[in-house]
This record gives C-alpha cells, structure tokens and sequence, in this order.
C-alpha cells in the first residue's frame, strides 16, 4: 500500500472467513507480505438453563383464570444473495471503478495482495464470503501507488454513511451495499472479530492502510469501511 520500501511492517489484517465460519487471522505486513496469527474464540458462548421453580397457587386465585403468554417476536429475514464471484467494484462518490483480481493465500499459509504499480486494481479475498452472500466479503485495496500517485483506496476515507458500493458479479447481478462507517485502527490492536467474524446477514468489508508517519516511513493504522446489503 505504500512506495516506501522500508515500510513493510505491520499492515493490513484479514481472515479466513468462509460462509459464517471464521478459521484463520492473517496480518499483511506493510501493505506487502503477511504473517498468520491466531483469531479470538468464535465458538457460541455457553448458556445455562434455569430450573422450573416450583409455585403454589394463592388461595384467592381463581382456579379458572388464565395469563396469555406474550406473541413471540419474529425475527426479520436479513436479504442476502446466491454465491457468485465478484467481476469488479464501483463506488460512485468516489470515483472508484476497478476490476477485481481475486487473491488468496500462498503456499506458507500468507495473504496474497494486490501489485502495488499505477492502476493496480482492488481485490477480493478468496476465502470470504462472495458479495451478497451471508457473511463478511472482504475487498483490499492500495491507498498509494509505487512510484507515487494514489491507490485505488486514496479516497476510502471520504465514503459517508449511506453511499453505495456496488459489486457486479459473474452471473449478471449487482449487488449493491450501502456504507455504514469507516473506522480507523493501529494494526497492534486490530479488531480482528468485529471486522472479519460472523454477522447474520450479507456485509462488505473494505480495507487499506492508513496513517502515514513521515518520521517513519510506515503506515501505522489500517482503516476500514464497513457497508451493508442494501434491502
């Protein structure tokens, strides 16, 4: 995410989180390599059931007299879509339009990530959910280029709540979703769960690096647009 060579330390950080099942942390190092890291329990958290507790009618009760239960509260169907690989990524406030290059992990078990020339298009993780489907899909994408100029991310920061994402994919739909926040984090204390766990209807996640330290030369925070299926 940068074209400063010696800023490959810490990065962007993802998950491998398939369907609502999140099975691995990894951390892209400087916007460049990446360095897998063990995620936060996601397993259902235990319950305990009370035990019946025994009552004795009053005497002054009406043996007849009844209580209605309370209506059971429904719970709304949150819309989501058929699998179906992204094709490419178009945000209009900010005049991004990209293909997208679909990347995974190599073979040590790190994250593949986007080449960093003028043009480099974003990216979907291979691993996430595809766009539409349940569950968090998760798109990287450089905030600069090597050489200078801007990223395909440059101008993540600008996206409000309630602009729209859309994702064409490969069976001819577009799924649309619209921002919810962006929010900024130091990659030693990146959220891992609140970004790549479990959520029970269809969300993006949109991902660079941020916080450019001039002193440094490294990118200190990542920063990350949350956005929901639009209904």
């Amino acid at each position: 995410m940068t074209n400063h060579d010696r800023s490959r330390r810490g990065g962007l950080r993802t998950s491998a989180a398939v369907a609502l099942v999140v099975t691995a942390a990894l951390g892209l190092q400087g916007c460049g390599d990446a360095a897998t890291t063990a995620p936060p329990s996601n397993g259902p958290s235990s319950t305990s059931t009370p035990s019946p507790t025994a009552t004795s009618a009053s005497p002054s009760a009406s043996p007849t007299a009844t209580q209605a239960a309370p209506a059971p509260t429904k719970t709304p169907e949150l819309s989501v879509m058929e699998a179906s690989k992204p094709a490419s990524l178009v945000i209009p406030t900010i005049g991004v339009q990209s293909e997208l290059v679909h990347l995974g992990q190599r073979s040590d078990g790190t994250l593949e990530v986007p080449t960093e020339g003028p043009g480099s298009p974003a990216s979907w993780y291979t691993q996430s959910p595809t766009p539409g489907e349940r569950g968090p899909a998760v798109m990287l994408g450089h905030v600069n280029a090597t050489g200078g100029g801007p990223g395909v991310f440059a101008k993540l920061r600008e996206l409000k709540s309630g602009d729209e994402i859309k994702v064409p994919r490969d069976d001819g739909s577009t799924a649309v979703f619209v921002v919810d926040k962006g929010v900024q984090y130091e990659k030693d204390d990146f959220p891992t769960l609140e970004v790549y766990g479990n959520t029970p209807g269809s969300e993006l996640r949109l991902i660079t690096c941020d916080g450019y330290q001039e002193s440094t030369g490294l990118w200190d925070y990542n920063y990350v647009v949350y956005a929901k299926l639009k209904v």
